[in-house]
């Protein structure tokens, strides 16, 4: 028997991207979508978490992505 690491990758890859102000921010300040610009509001961390979870939910549950380490 071997260790699934396939959704703890995922769930590393998607905490790093979707963190608000890192890459965008969605919804931002001034307008919808800001990139790189290191700020975050309440909306915005709920708008990150959802769009974490859906993505999250298609990547391992719907498409199955395995990484297996014996």
């Amino acid at each position: 028997m071997g260790t699934d690491w396939g959704p703890v990758v995922v769930a590393v890859v998607l905490f790093i991207l979707l963190s608000p102000g890192l890459l965008f921010q969605l919804p931002a300040r001034a307008r919808v979508v800001e990139f790189g610009n290191m700020y975050t509001s309440g909306i915005a961390i709920l708008v990150h978490a959802i769009l974490y979870f859906c993505i999250f939910t298609i990547l391992t549950i719907a498409i199955g992505i395995h990484i297996r380490v014996n």
